[in-house]
């Protein structure tokens, strides 16, 4: 009887708002109490009691949680870190932040891009959100792992959209200003009339006008000599980016380590040039590739470097070097400049391709160079250089090495020149070849060899065709 006292002094209004499950519990306490009547009636009333007890705490512990048709969502932080770039870079400087803070970004959308010695570097958005954070600021150096931008993941762009609403409205409330400027157009036909009616005016003042010019004219003439102008002489200090400072180490460590030494030679190029005329045009249609002279010199290294294979070796070990790397593949890095600086993707197992394969792979890289799309892979090892300063009207140069290679031939430009030719006097085009080679692995003899074999297959290219 208590029990059932205690569930009828319970409010109905505070049942009702319990879930169905809660009362689906209260109904059956209430059955087994009643049944339970009689006998165990003492028992009964105390059991009752504590179950109301316990039930009242359930309910109210219920009630606590608020019940409504939808949840607000809440967000963790994703923290982007700078990601790895290669094995050899372990810094960059962070060169821009593509989005700030507030702004909604897109899985994989750029969010900063971080220069290296090599490349530069996007950081992308590993999932959608809002960018909360940014954890550095612009041209701090920044390490591999290290914390970058705070995103909250799932963020909806809120204001992004709410000012896109609202720039529709710009043109209604502006057209009503657009119509003001045209009331005084009669305006410009008064004057007319004004000047017509004085005409006296105009020579008085024509006159005054004149005075102060005949005036300032005679003061140079008073005066004698008049001050030069001592034009502008403003300085710019601009801080290298790490592309250039990497660039600049990286020459002067040569010139420091390698014993460098530049051997010249003369090449006629008047065959080369008819061999491409020749065929340039059935190679581009059945190819897409225009064949250039790059490839022509690529092939002409490659097929020396079988008399003279040091120029493809290296020093490498400690204290400077202790051992020749000798090698069986020629990856040929090709000097190309870009707006940051020199650069030298690599053509890789350039032995075992024809004229055709080069041309292609190098357009590739020079492509990708000028569209700074080049990947650390693209520009990884190497194992000899050929630089083209004749692009530029360079007549001749010492090219550097690139270390840890050995040599680096240099091209330049041709020229038509006076030449020798079985005894008679002929205009030729003519190119200097400028071989530069670490003296430690190179001696004299074999860079010259090296570079009259170079210029015996460009002066026949048949010879190309069959090595």
């Amino acid at each position: 009887m208590a029990s059932r006292l205690a569930l009828r002094q319970f409010p109905a209004q505070r049942l009702r708002s319990v879930p169905r499950v809660a009362r689906s519990i209260c109904c059956r306490t209430f059955t087994s109490f009643k049944a339970s009547e009689g006998a165990r009636a003492a028992t009964g009333s105390i059991h009752g009691m504590q179950s109301t007890t316990s039930l009242r705490g359930a309910f109210s512990r219920v009630n606590v949680i608020p019940i409504a048709s939808h949840q607000v969502r809440t967000y963790a932080d994703t923290v982007v870190k700078v990601p790895q770039m290669a094995e050899s870079i372990t810094e960059g400087t962070l060169k821009q932040f593509s989005k700030q803070v507030g702004d909604y970004v897109e899985r994989d959308e750029e969010i900063a891009t971080i220069e290296t010695d090599k490349i530069d570097v996007s950081v992308n958005a590993p999932e959608s959100g809002v960018i909360k954070e940014l954890l550095v600021n612009e041209e701090d150096t920044v390490t591999v792992g290290q914390d970058l931008v705070k995103l909250e993941a799932g963020g909806a762009p809120e204001k992004k959209s709410e000012e896109a609403n609202e720039k529709p409205k710009e043109p209604a409330a502006t057209s009503p200003a657009s119509d003001k400027p045209k009331a005084p157009e009669p305006a410009p036909s008064s004057p007319a009339p004004e000047k017509a009616s004085s005409p006296s005016k105009a020579p008085s003042s024509q006159a005054e006008t004149s005075k102060p010019t005949q005036q300032a004219a005679s003061k140079p003439q008073e005066s004698g000599e008049a001050k030069p102008a001592l034009g502008n002489r403003e300085e710019r200090r601009v801080k290298m980016n790490r592309m250039r400072l990497r660039i600049a180490e990286r020459l002067k460590q040569s010139q420091n380590t390698a014993a460098s030494l530049t051997t010249f030679n003369e090449v006629d190029m008047s065959s080369l040039m008819e061999f491409r005329k020749l065929y340039k045009d059935e190679v581009l249609k059945r190819t897409g590739v225009k064949l250039g002279f790059m490839s022509a010199f690529s092939r002409a290294c490659v097929l020396a470097m079988k008399d003279v294979p040091a120029v493809n070796a290296s020093i490498e070990g400690p204290n400077g070097g202790d051992t020749i790397v000798y090698r069986d593949y020629v990856d040929i890095s090709v000097a190309v400049a870009t707006e940051k600086g020199l650069v030298t993707p690599v053509v890789r197992n350039a032995e075992t391709m024809d004229l055709v394969g080069v041309e292609k792979s190098i357009a590739d890289l020079g492509k990708k160079a000028r569209d700074n799309k080049l990947t650390i892979e693209d520009m990884a090892g190497g194992t000899f250089t050929i630089s083209n300063g004749g692009v530029f009207g360079s007549l001749m140069g010492t090219p550097i090495i690139n270390l840890p290679q050995t040599a680096v031939l240099g091209l330049h430009a041709i020229k038509d020149k006076p030449v020798a030719v079985n005894g008679k006097v002929e205009i030729r085009p003519m190119m200097y070849l400028a071989l530069t080679y670490d003296h430690r692995l190179l001696d004299g003899r074999e860079a010259v060899t090296f570079l009259v074999k170079v210029k015996e297959y460009i002066e026949d290219p048949r010879r190309m065709l069959l090595g």
